[in-house]
C-alpha cells in the first residue's frame, strides 16, 4: 500500500513523516534539513551534490535550499523515513557546539552509518510510540547526538547572490502569492530577460517562475498544515483556482492537499490518493 504518516513530534521545528510511494518529485527544495533512511526500494535523485543513487538501509540527507528530485528505482515504490528540521532548531540544539549554524550541512547525500542509523531508527521508534512525547528531554538528547555527528561546515562557501538577483529573490520570496510579471523581475535585475532567467537558474538552480511556484506550494503546505481549507488556500496563495493548487500540489509532494491537511492535523497515515 502506498501512503503518507505525518508523525506527531515533542519538538517546535521537527517534521517527521514516513512513506511509501512510487512518486516522481520534480525538482524542488526544502526550507530545512533532511535527513532519514530508505526502508524498502530504491531511489534515484538529482541533488546539489551531484546524482546519487539509495538504496534500502543506506541514509538519505538534504540541506536547506538544495534544488534536488527523487525518483523510484524501477517501477516499484520505496519506503522512507525523513525527519525535517528547521535551521532555528537546529541552532538551538547545537547552540553550545557552533556559533552559527549559517555554514552547516549535511556532507553526503547518501551514505552509511551504523552509528548514524542506530540514533535515527530510536528517534523514529519514539515516534511510533508515546516514549517520545512523555520524554522530550530524551528526545531532544538523542536529536543532539544525531546532528553533532552528522552536520559539519561547509568546506566550499557558495557564491554569493548579486545584489541584482537578491533584489529579485527577495519580492519572491516576500510575496510568493502575487503574479511576477518577466519583463518587471528584468527591470528589477537591471538585466534582459534571457540575462535573468541564465542567471538566476546557474545562482539557484531554478528559473525565476519555478521558483516563485516553489515557493508558492511551501507557503500553501504551510497554510494547510494550519487548517485551512484547501479553497481558501488556493485564494491565498495566489493559484487560479483549487484544481490549479491540487494539481501543482500532488506534483510536488506526492498526495493532494485535502491529504495532507488530513494528515498533519491528524497525523494520521494517508493513502496516495486524489481525493
Amino acid at each position: 500500500m502506498t501512503g503518507f504518516r505525518f508523525h506527531p513530534t515533542p519538538l517546535s521545528g521537527l517534521e517527521a513523516v514516513s512513506a511509501t510511494s512510487a512518486h516522481v518529485f520534480p525538482k524542488h527544495t526544502h526550507d530545512t534539513y533532511g535527513i532519514g533512511f530508505l526502508s524498502a526500494g530504491g531511489q534515484i535523485s538529482a541533488s546539489g551534490r551531484g546524482q546519487v543513487e539509495a538504496e534500502a538501509g543506506q541514509l538519505i540527507t538534504v540541506n536547506p535550499g538544495e534544488v534536488h528530485d527523487g525518483a523510484p528505482l524501477g517501477r516499484s515504490a520505496r519506503s522512507w523515513h525523513m525527519l525535517y528540521l528547521t535551521p532555528a532548531l537546529v541552532s538551538e540544539s547545537l547552540s553550545d557546539l557552533v556559533s552559527t549554524v549559517d555554514d552547516l550541512e549535511f556532507e553526503h547525500p547518501v551514505f552509511v552509518d551504523p552509528a548514524v542509523r542506530t540514533l535515527l531508527s530510536s528517534l523514529h521508534r519514539c515516534l511510533e510510540t508515546a516514549e517520545g512525547h512523555r520524554d522530550a528531554e530524551r528526545f531532544r538528547e538523542v536529536l543532539i547526538l544525531l546532528l553533532g555527528r552528522t552536520l559539519t561546515h561547509s568546506t566550499v562557501a557558495p557564491a554569493p547572490l548579486p545584489a541584482s538577483l537578491q533584489r529579485v529573490r527577495q519580492r519572491l520570496d516576500e510575496d510568493p502569492a502575487s503574479p511576477a510579471d518577466l519583463k518587471d523581475l528584468a527591470r528589477d535585475a537591471g538585466l534582459s530577460r534571457f540575462q535573468l532567467i541564465r542567471a538566476f537558474l546557474r545562482h539557484t538552480g531554478l528559473t525565476p517562475h519555478a521558483y516563485l511556484m516553489q515557493r508558492r506550494a511551501l507557503l500553501s503546505r504551510n497554510l494547510l498544515s494550519t487548517g485551512l481549507a484547501p479553497a481558501e488556500v488556493a485564494a491565498a496563495c495566489g493559484y487560479v483556482d483549487q484544481s490549479h493548487m491540487h494539481r501543482e500540489f500532488r506534483r510536488r509532494f506526492g498526495l493532494t492537499p485535502g491529504a495532507y491537511r488530513s494528515a498533519r492535523i491528524g497525523c494520521n497515515p494517508v493513502q496516495d490518493g486524489r481525493a
